[in-house]
């Protein structure tokens, strides 16, 4: 929100609910719907909201805490 400067009140105004409610899924564990729609309302991807790097890890949008990504192969696949 910072980076495309829309306040709270802004985003709650664009997604048609109350700041309340835009609090809560910004501060709780919000479904991939939720952040489709946060999305669309600023203008970005969902995938600017997590910080990556070059190592396969992304960090927890809520905690912070690094998450290692992996992938495997999966016999017969």
């Amino acid at each position: 929100m910072k980076t495309h400067g829309v306040s709270g009140k802004d985003l709650a105004e664009r997604m048609g609910v109350t700041t309340v409610t835009v609090s809560n899924h910004i501060n709780g564990n919000p479904s991939v719907e939720i952040l489709e729609r946060i999305a669309t309302a600023i203008g970005c991807q969902v995938g600017d909201f997590f910080e990556s790097s070059n190592d396969n890890t992304i960090n927890c949008p809520n905690c912070g805490t690094p998450i290692k990504l992996t992938a495997e192969k999966l016999e017969g696949k």
